[in-house]
């Protein structure tokens, strides 16, 4: 006979992993939740920027279709009008080396239709190209995407980007199963599954706000500022959490998640091996002084991915532009000014020809932020570190987009993982296990 769950959940770490468990256990559970911050959403929040005196993203986030949990997480909280898309798989592109603009419309179906026409696939690809694709769907735990692909356009203007964004990771180190997923995922179900969306207002009002919202309505405990220091176990049970304002006594019937990055999870729990590289993300925010639109295919996308540079995907947000550069270690000696210099640069070779107002030759207000332990090094050494959500204490379950979700970090695999928990400690959950 199954033992009754938990009368009570005590999760710790207020990012989307722990909001994603929070929010599937208020409903059946009491819950508490202890975020050591000012405030929850880690890498998927938004605030106040003094310097820009306008509010940003800590972090730019493109969603695709093909994250069910994702939406499932917002369609709960009644949040997913808090998104935009193109209404469609409509990618913009432009190639800094060749100052080339061109734009990837995947159509509605799963059959690629776009593959048999030079207008309507990659420019300067060679069909031969695709078996890239058929290597990575079929890639073993130890390849690296490199070893993947097929030289030539296809891969460098969409495959090798699209490797570096999804991975955090450069292409010769990233794990080609991991981004195997992706394409299986995405590319491999058509164009219905390759929708992006975007968040129309900031993270915060798209998976922060709306979440607190409702943990209220389900009298949930949220405690912002409460540092979890220490896990107390006795006899294979979690029995007491240690904070700086006491110790937080966790009964018999009672569980905890533990919803934090990799680094806090191990000295928390000195044996859970988890990841232990890191690879970090640059955002680069630039106020321009008057607002400005895009025509055509960026206008309607809101964003435009970059091949060629420096910077990889700029998103427009009225006042704003902002630009993501993923894999960023690689420019950890370059200063601040200079990459601002360089992303500016880039950004209005790509973007003058298709605003309505010109941006300025002088460099705007901007900020750069470097995000240095952003994401786990997704390569293959680091994925066998990745634990599941079940752990040897009998009421304690791990959650996190570094855990085994099967993903590289990111939003879907963040809140993927706050359902495997919550399905860890016995209780109802959205969860099943994919591919």
């Amino acid at each position: 006979m199954s033992l009754p769950p938990p009368a009570r959940v005590h999760i710790i770490g207020g990012g989307l992993a722990g909001l994603s468990a929070a929010v599937e256990l208020a409903p059946q559970t009491q819950v508490r939740l202890y975020e050591a911050g000012p405030s929850c959403g880690g890498r998927a929040r938004s605030y106040y920027d003094r310097a820009l005196e306008t509010e940003i993203d800590n972090g730019n986030h493109l969603l695709l279709s093909a994250n069910p949990y994702t939406f499932r997480y917002l369609d709960l909280l009644g949040a997913r009008d808090t998104l935009r898309t193109p209404g469609g798989p409509l990618f913009p592109w432009y190639d800094l080396r060749d100052g080339l603009a061109w734009h990837l419309n995947l159509g509605r179906g799963r059959v690629p239709y776009w593959l048999l026409s030079p207008h309507t696939r990659v420019p300067g690809m060679r069909l031969r190209e695709m078996a890239g694709l058929r290597n990575l769907l079929r890639a073993g735990p130890d390849e690296v995407v490199a070893d993947c692909l097929v030289p030539g356009e296809f891969s460098r203007r969409l495959l090798e980007p699209l490797a570096v964004s999804a991975l955090n990771t450069d292409i010769d180190s990233g794990s080609a199963q991991l981004l195997g997923t992706i394409v299986r995922r995405t590319l491999a179900k058509g164009g219905t599954a390759c929708q992006p969306w975007m968040a129309a207002r900031g993270l915060s009002r798209s998976f922060v706000t709306p979440a607190l919202d409702w943990l209220k309505r389900c009298h949930a405990e949220v405690h912002t500022g409460q540092r979890i220091t220490e896990i107390v176990r006795e006899k294979g049970r979690v029995t007491a959490l240690n904070s700086a304002s006491g110790p937080i006594r966790i009964g018999r019937d009672e569980a905890v998640i533990l919803a934090v990055p990799p680094v806090v999870a191990s000295t928390l729990l000195p044996e859970v091996e988890g990841p232990d590289a890191f690879e970090s993300i640059v955002n680069a925010h630039f106020r321009l002084p008057v607002s400005t639109r895009a025509k055509g295919v960026v206008g309607k996308a809101g964003f435009v991915g970059l091949v060629g540079g420096m910077a990889e995907w700029v998103f427009l947000h009225d006042r704003v532009l902002s630009v993501t550069v993923s894999a960023a270690n690689r420019f950890a000696d370059i200063p601040s000014e200079v990459m601002l210099n360089t992303i500016w640069e880039e950004i209005s070779q790509a973007l003058n020809s298709v605003l309505t107002t010109p941006l300025p030759l002088t460099r705007p207000r901007a900020r750069l932020i470097r995000e240095k332990r952003a994401t786990f090094a997704a390569t293959p050494l680091q994925a066998r570190r990745r634990p599941g959500a079940v752990t040897s204490t009998v009421n304690l379950a791990l959650a996190g987009d570094w855990t085994d979700t099967g993903l590289p970090s990111t939003i879907e695999g963040a809140i993927q993982s706050g359902l495997a928990a919550v399905a860890a400690l016995g209780f109802r959950s959205g969860y099943s296990k994919q591919d």
